[in-house]
């Protein structure tokens, strides 16, 4: 998932920008809120944490300015423990959730998850194809039961093809959704990443192969039933 974190404190956004990238999120950070708004006017994310109090546009002004843009994009506002007025206009304004400070980086994560979930329609955090699953919150794959090692960019490469099966994504998109829209666009990198994973499903029957789509991109198969 591609995360942008508004918010001036640099000490925080540090910490979440480092600990949302261990996990294989895209992480972009804004410390301004008029920046911070046109980012996220511009870029689709999937989830947004917004703090309240910024230089420039404050936080609950951007949500206010999305929401009105018809922009729906998840948002977690983080606030003082003591900010409970601020909490209450937040969800008013069409906010998603909030945390207050300090947090644990565990919770942000299982909220950023839950939010992301209930934003597109999931009601289970288990994925689907032919003999392997995925458990979003675990981050675990196995095919027929037998656990599968991804390092946590493999498994945002894995998520990304197997959230729409057959749809061929091109390398760009790819970079933009597992690597940031930042990322060096004549990088060979999508297709180390693409042999790695293919190295680890192809001896497995049961599981998707990733199939090459000739000067287009790459999309995922599902393996015949029977």
């Amino acid at each position: 998932m591609k995360i942008l974190v508004i918010e001036d404190d640099r000490k925080i956004s540090g910490f979440i920008k480092k600990g949302l990238k261990e996990q294989g999120f895209v992480v972009d950070v804004c410390e301004n809120g008029d920046e911070g708004f046109e980012l996220a006017s511009e870029q689709a994310y999937d989830v947004l944490v917004l703090d309240i109090m910024l230089p420039g546009r404050d936080g609950l002004s951007i949500l206010r300015g999305l929401r009105e843009a018809k922009i729906t994009v998840p948002v977690i506002l983080l606030t003082a423990r003591s900010a409970l007025q601020e909490r209450i206009e937040g969800l008013n304004l069409g906010a998603d959730d909030y945390i207050s400070k300090p947090f644990y980086l565990e919770e942000l994560l299982a909220r950023i998850h839950a939010v992301a979930r209930r934003a597109r329609g999931d009601q289970l955090s288990l994925m689907q194809a032919g003999g392997m699953t995925v458990n979003l919150l675990t981050r675990e794959v196995k095919i027929a039961n037998a656990p599968v090692d991804l390092t946590a960019r493999e498994f945002s490469l894995m998520e990304l093809l197997l959230r729409t099966p057959g749809r061929v994504f091109t390398r760009t998109q790819i970079l933009e959704h597992v690597w940031g829209y930042d990322f060096d666009p004549e990088t060979n990198v999508v297709d180390v990443y693409i042999r790695r994973l293919r190295s680890k499903l192809e001896t497995h029957p049961e599981a998707p192969r990733i199939e090459t789509v000739r000067g287009v991109g790459y999309r995922l198969i599902k393996p015949p039933e029977g």
